[in-house]
């Protein structure tokens, strides 16, 4: 587009399946031409004896019925991708050529396995690029949470300890908040750097150029206070939310309230979750506005709200996996060798001791380097595939990566 390498800006906040500039009726080849009547099945009949059966007239094969064919979905023939899932050298496309594919996925729309495979190639091919952003804003943050953790969390418990002043037990709980609050500014800080620079990188992955890291900072730092205001709107709009409806039935005490109140916040914070899910990306690569962001990513998950919530939830299901094989082991050695054992577990003084804080971070720090490029893939490359399933996407990267006569000629 215009400001991003390979990208238009959408301009106009098109509508649904409609894009300006780009062509509407895109030429599908192989679709099958229907005949309007069959001829009838020939007739068997019984020859007598010494008689010749009469030549019977050749029959046609049987036409498969519209939604049977190749090319269809639901018998929507005609359309660009027939359907959803009637796209040049998708399944079922027999005797079609294979979609385009310039970098790491195919150019036609994607399906579960071909963007997680998409964003775990993107690292494995971009390794130089992708992981020294995610190890560095890894170890920044997990440096910050370990001073937090080993100082707030001592105060907090000198400020619990019984017979302590009220007045030293309210400054050490305000020294260990400011602490913990300010190590999670700076993680969601380096978490919006990477996220951009990731974006960038992804970006160019799609047409299989390759990115690195000072290109993917200059194309990116110019959106970041954009993309930081768009992270800071929506996680204060889930906090109000969540105050609107639980704060009446804590004020009034009514614990019949509170629990209707987080019932009604989990769901509708889930829901828009991901209705903004892809407003990142569209941030960065349209090169536009917060709200407008905003707008486009509801406009692009409209209608596909449940497929999006499937592959996000079982992203984030696989990455926490991930992460915890290779968390927990080194913090429950660091516990067990630094911590006094089942002793410091139980009273505490595990979770603080030295060792076992810096076994926890080391392992927090490589799980965060591997974890982050795949969530950050996964919802580039989502965002990816709802513009070439509503606006013909594919058509502006094949142009991009010099694909001559993509979508007139099957490939």
């Amino acid at each position: 587009m215009n400001d991003s390498p390979g990208w238009a800006t959408p301009g106009s906040d098109p509508s649904d399946g409609e894009r300006p500039g780009a062509p509407t009726d895109r030429p599908v080849t192989g679709d099958p031409k229907w005949s309007a009547e069959q001829p009838p099945p020939g007739q068997w009949t019984s020859p007598t004896p010494g008689q010749t059966p009469p030549p019977q007239a050749p029959q046609q094969p049987q036409q498969p019925q519209p939604g049977q064919g190749w090319g269809s979905q639901g018998g929507q023939y005609g359309s660009p991708y027939g359907g959803q899932y009637g796209y040049p050298g998708g399944p079922g496309q027999w005797g079609q050529p294979p979609a385009a594919k310039p970098g790491v996925i195919p150019l036609r729309p994607l399906g579960l396995g071909e963007i997680l495979d998409g964003a775990v190639a993107t690292m494995r091919s971009h390794w130089r690029s992708v992981l020294p952003i995610t190890l560095v804003v890894a170890t920044v943050v997990q440096v910050l949470s370990l001073l937090a953790q080993k100082y707030a969390m001592s105060d907090l418990t000198v400020a619990t300890e019984p017979g302590a002043d009220l007045e030293e037990s309210l400054n050490s709980l305000a020294v260990a908040m400011g602490a913990l609050i300010g190590a999670s500014f700076i993680a969601a800080l380096g978490g919006i750097v990477a996220t951009a620079m990731l974006t960038m990188i992804y970006s160019r992955a799609v047409l299989g150029n390759t990115s690195t890291i000072s290109g993917a900072w200059r194309e990116s730092r110019s959106q970041l206070l954009r993309l930081f205001g768009l992270t800071l709107l929506l996680g204060l709009g889930a906090v109000l939310l969540a105050a609107v409806l639980i704060v009446p039935g804590a004020l009034t005490r009514n614990a019949g309230l509170i629990a209707v109140g987080i019932f009604a916040v989990i769901p509708l914070i889930t829901w828009l979750w991901i209705k903004f899910s892809l407003a990142s990306p569209a941030l960065m690569l349209e090169k536009t506005t917060v709200f407008k962001a905003l707008g486009r990513s509801s406009k692009l998950v409209k209608g596909t709200w449940w497929r999006i919530f499937g592959i996000t939830l079982l992203t984030n299901i696989i990455t926490g996996i991930v992460a915890a094989i290779i968390v927990w082991p080194l913090t429950m050695i660091g516990m067990a060798v630094f911590g006094g054992g089942l002793g410091g577990i139980e009273d505490g003084t595990a979770a603080t001791a030295w060792g076992a804080l810096i076994l926890s971070g080391i392992g927090a720090i490589i799980a965060q380097t591997i974890v982050m490029p795949i969530q950050a893939g996964v919802t580039v490359l989502l965002y990816v595939d709802q513009r070439i399933r509503r606006e013909g996407l594919d058509l502006e990267l094949a142009r991009a990566a010099g694909i001559e006569n993509y979508g007139t000629t099957g490939g």
